[in-house]
């Protein structure tokens, strides 16, 4: 079988032809302003430095730059199609979820962005990617999932169909604490958590 392609004809389908599309413009203003809210509630102040992974044609990015104008962004993505023809303008830079670990990255960062990525790679690529995007994050990471469990539309290309159990234990194993709504905080602010910040409740959350 043909390796998928993320080229200018796979963008054009599933972002801009409205017979395909599932996010609108409405949704992702939704989608960010959720994200930056969680990591400034957290924070107690306004965020400075995004990183995107997979961020395609970074969508998120002039959202981000309206609200916050003076943000660092920082996207990553795996199409060469998407680097050779938007990197220099929208700050994005070739890599994988995988190889997340090799690149030359600045963190800690407050947000750390993973948008419709997690299913589309496998079991191993995802568990290195949460790993590494633990060590960098500083804030907040909105990690967007879909599970089997989940009634999903859009790109099924490559949708890997893993249960909701199998997440819950990456994102543990990778020491992500669930908030809710996609949202994860890491070990430095583990310790601010409240029990009822936290998704789960506080199951398995430390005394102290």
């Amino acid at each position: 079988m043909a390796a998928k392609r993320y080229d200018r004809a796979y963008f054009e389908r599933w972002y801009r032809d409205p017979r395909w599309t599932v996010v609108h413009r409405g949704v992702l203003v939704r989608r960010v302003r959720l994200a930056v809210a969680a990591a400034e509630y957290l924070l107690e102040r306004e965020i400075r430095s995004v990183l995107d992974v997979g961020c395609g044609e970074a969508p998120w990015r002039p959202v981000l730059r309206r609200a916050r104008p003076r943000l660092r962004y920082t996207g990553v993505d795996s199409s060469t199609y998407v680097v050779r023809r938007f990197g220099r303008a929208r700050d994005i830079r070739l890599g994988s979820l995988s190889a997340l670990h090799r690149l030359d990255l600045d963190p800690p960062y407050d947000l750390i962005v993973c948008s419709d990525v997690l299913h589309y790679v496998s079991t191993g690529e995802a568990r290195r990617g949460l790993r590494t995007i633990a060590r960098l994050l500083g804030g907040v990471a909105f990690l967007e999932a879909f599970a089997k469990e989940d009634d999903t539309e859009g790109d099924q290309e490559d949708f890997r169909q893993r249960p909701a159990a199998a997440y819950r234990r990456l994102f543990r194993e990778a020491g992500l604490i669930p908030l809710g709504l996609h949202c994860y905080a890491g070990r430095a602010l583990a310790r601010e958590l409240t029990m009822f910040e936290r998704g789960d409740g506080g199951r398995g959350a430390r005394r102290g």
